[in-house]
């Protein structure tokens, strides 16, 4: 089944997650709102209604931690032409062993 959110889905859904994410951490709206310099009335519209500026989202979306993974998910992803291409980019990802990591740190002897 393929979903198709329209614009306005998409406002109520952002706001309905911004405000589980605000409820998990045992935020008012004043709080959160006095936290992020959002006014309660903006954070309340945008609970209620989903419309909101960018900044005003942005600030809410930093002081509840999520700025990282808002920006993370809107990285393009990467197209690879083969499979060579695929492997060779996840090998690079990998992160080295601790062995090898070991043997990288040289000790530096102040004799």
């Amino acid at each position: 089944m393929i979903a198709i959110l329209t614009p306005k889905d998409s406002f109520f859904e952002l706001s309905r997650l911004l405000r589980e994410h605000r409820i998990a951490r045992n935020m008012t709206q004043a709080v959160l709102a006095q936290r992020s310099g959002v006014s309660v009335a903006v954070l309340r519209k945008f609970e209620q209604t989903g419309k909101i500026s960018l900044e005003s989202f942005i600030k809410l979306t930093f002081v509840l931690g999520l700025n990282e993974r808002l920006i993370k998910a809107l990285q393009p992803q990467t197209q690879f032409a083969s499979m060579d291409e695929l492997l060779k980019a996840s090998e690079a990802d990998k992160p080295a062993s601790k062995n090898a990591q070991r043997f990288r740190k040289k000790k530096v002897s102040h004799d």
